[in-house]
């Protein structure tokens, strides 16, 4: 079985019987475990079509399967330099199992060498073995489920700000502050002494992010008109509201000095207006931000295992720190991955909590 998406309507889903295939040479099939199910999952729907998250794992129109990072165990194997047993970290359709036509990367890993997924950067074909990886810390698994992609994300956008020298601002203003994503960025940004974070989140969750003792200043969307609109500022967009990211360039207008976007946890704020939320706005253009040209680029100037090994650094640090915020949650069964999804969508979900999710009914351990 396998959860899809109605990509013209997020809120239509069903769950679709996995059709039957043999194995070809060079693949393996992989029995899904588990995967972390996050608003960032939400963005890859709304962003499906622009990135090609959609393309990650095709199928039939409308329908589109939503990638999540997981956890997978190889069953069945076609390729002789992957046996059968390993446990493998990586991208996988929310569902009950996954064949990749796999081609060897590294000591312990592979690659999804599909033909569908030759556009798609590394980052997201890499399946690594979390038994013969130091980094991996099994008994924080559902932990690194969670956060592990979004802060690498996070640790690119602060690397990429500080490569700038922020282009000139002194402050950061970072939306949706009460998503994983953000709070990763957030430990990113406190380890500096040359930017001030502002989170900027609902009334619902200013508890939550003040409590997180991240951010310098927490304030909520309404409150925008009242930082000072004459200090050099930029933001950081994980919300993709148009009219937040609107009230933003009003407010600093040739004070602010950029505008990143990353994600889209406020979805239906920008389909409602129909619009970006773009539109001869004053200050600088926003920007999209795209983590593997980032990571390409410190590849090429560092070296892979120097940019893994900080990136590793950094991440054992927010890891640390989760038991006071971050509450993982089990979700089992076809029924409560739709819940759960309904959840996230609709903005239902408490921002402490960390859904970690599987096809099968067996609880997780």
């Amino acid at each position: 079985m396998i959860f899809e998406v109605n990509r013209q309507d997020f809120r239509a889903t069903q769950i679709a019987p996995a059709t039957p295939i043999d194995l070809k040479p060079g693949q393996v099939r992989l029995a899904v475990e588990r995967w972390a199910f996050t608003t960032n999952n939400i963005t890859y729907a709304v962003a499906g079509d622009m990135l090609d998250y959609w393309g990650f794992f095709p199928t039939d129109a409308p329908w589109g399967r939503v990638p999540g990072i997981g956890l997978g165990s190889v069953v069945e194997s076609a390729n002789p330099d992957i046996a059968v047993g390993g446990r493998y970290f990586g991208f996988y359709p929310m569902g009950s199992e996954h064949i990749v036509t796999a081609k060897p990367h590294g000591p312990d890993g592979f690659r999804d060498a599909g033909v569908h997924r030759a556009n798609h950067a590394v980052t997201y074909t890499d399946f690594r073995n979390v038994e013969a990886d130091d980094t991996f810390d099994v008994d924080k698994a559902d932990e690194y489920l969670l956060l592990w992609g979004m802060f690498m994300t996070s640790f690119l956008v602060d690397d990429m700000l500080g490569d700038t020298d922020f282009s000139g601002a002194v402050q950061t203003l970072v939306t949706s502050a009460s998503s994983k994503t953000s709070i990763s960025l957030a430990s990113c940004l406190a380890g500096r002494n040359d930017s001030r974070s502002v989170g900027l989140t609902s009334q619902r969750n200013r508890s939550f992010v003040e409590g997180l003792g991240l951010y310098d200043q927490v304030i909520t969307y309404d409150e925008v008109d009242q930082l000072d609109a004459s200090v050099a500022s930029g933001v950081v967009d994980m919300a993709g509201n148009a009219a937040v990211r609107a009230a933003i360039h009003n407010h600093f207008d040739d004070s602010l000095r950029f505008s990143t976007s990353v994600g889209m946890t406020h979805w239906d704020a920008q389909q409602s207006t129909g619009q970006s939320g773009n539109e001869a706005l004053p200050g600088p253009a926003p920007e999209f931000f795209f983590a593997p040209s980032q990571r390409a680029k410190r590849v090429k100037e560092w070296g892979a295992e120097e940019l893994d090994d900080r990136i590793d650094k950094a991440f054992s640090d927010l890891l640390a720190g989760t038991k006071s915020w971050l509450q993982v949650e089990h979700r089992q069964g076809p029924e409560a991955i739709e819940t759960t999804y309904r959840d996230l969508l609709e903005g239902r979900a408490e921002p402490s909590a960390g859904f970690v999710c599987s096809m099968h009914e067996e609880p997780l351990v």
